[in-house]
């Protein structure tokens, strides 16, 4: 057996890998079409225009789901190690709400483009990247209380500490480039020169946008090992054999089926 088919490990690797494929084939086609500069552009940049909007579009939206799912599952992994610890449990829920939040920001950030509508945009990032960051800590914490020693835990730091560095730094850059003069015209610039006003600003704030943005799916990649140790099973029971087979104590005005499911 290969280890993407060991549990439920297939998860957290397909995010990753779909994610990061969004990026790269809108980039290529944007690059290719001479729609942003080839030298580290804004990813906001690869999702402006079509074509390229269409397929960034459509592939941040199934991340969005697969990031659902990956967080749900990693929050039911934790209740059934921990179900009685009050810290845990509070931290555990935390952490399936600012998944969820961060995740229903990707799809602010994907379907408002900042051509459009600048400031959805610019929230559906914070969403996306903030919240995501404590969802991060969150679990990092978790990662030290429910296996203090663990490698994973360390990983699990470094991450955090590469999206909070990235984080400060790209918004240090992104305001003193605002602050140049020009505003929000500047920050929407799609094609630049060496020569332009900002240029190094600009530079430095799409690096470290990169930087955030991979450093926030490598994190994903630390729930592989959890999440092979977890296998899926959905039981389905019904009241008789013959599926058409109707229990009398269901009237017409409670036309429920018996059928009950565990996840």
């Amino acid at each position: 057996m290969w280890w993407f088919q060991q549990g439920l490990c297939s998860l957290p690797s397909a995010l990753v890998v779909w994610t990061s494929a969004s990026f790269i084939f809108s980039y290529v086609t944007a690059v290719l079409l001479r729609h942003v500069d080839p030298l580290v552009p804004y990813i906001s940049d690869i999702g402006v225009l079509p074509p390229e909007r269409c397929l960034f579009g459509i592939m941040l939206n199934i991340s969005a789901l697969l990031g659902i799912a990956t967080i749900y599952i990693r929050y039911k992994q934790v209740f059934y190690l921990n179900p009685e610890e009050s810290t845990i449990i509070k931290l555990n829920k935390s952490g399936l709400v600012l998944g969820t939040v961060s995740c229903f920001g990707l799809c602010i950030v994907t379907n408002f483009q900042k051509n459009t509508l600048f400031m959805m945009h610019v929230i559906g990032a914070c969403l996306t990247f903030g919240v995501g960051s404590i969802y991060i800590l969150v679990q990092t914490i978790l990662s030290y209380k429910l296996s203090p020693g663990n490698k994973v835990f360390r990983i699990r730091l470094i991450m955090l500490l590469c999206c909070t560095a990235s984080i400060v730094s790209m918004f240090i850059s992104s305001v003193m480039l605002y602050s140049t003069g020009c505003g929000v015209e500047l920050m929407q610039k799609m094609h630049w020169d060496p020569d332009d006003q900002g240029y190094s600003l600009h530079i430095i704030s799409t690096v470290f946008e990169w930087i955030l943005a991979f450093s926030f799916l490598s994190f994903f990649l630390t729930y592989i090992r959890d999440f092979q140790r977890i296998a899926l099973c959905v039981v389905v029971q019904l009241d008789r054999y013959n599926v058409n087979y109707t229990n009398p104590q269901f009237t017409a005005d409670d036309p429920q089926l018996p059928i009950s499911g565990s996840l």
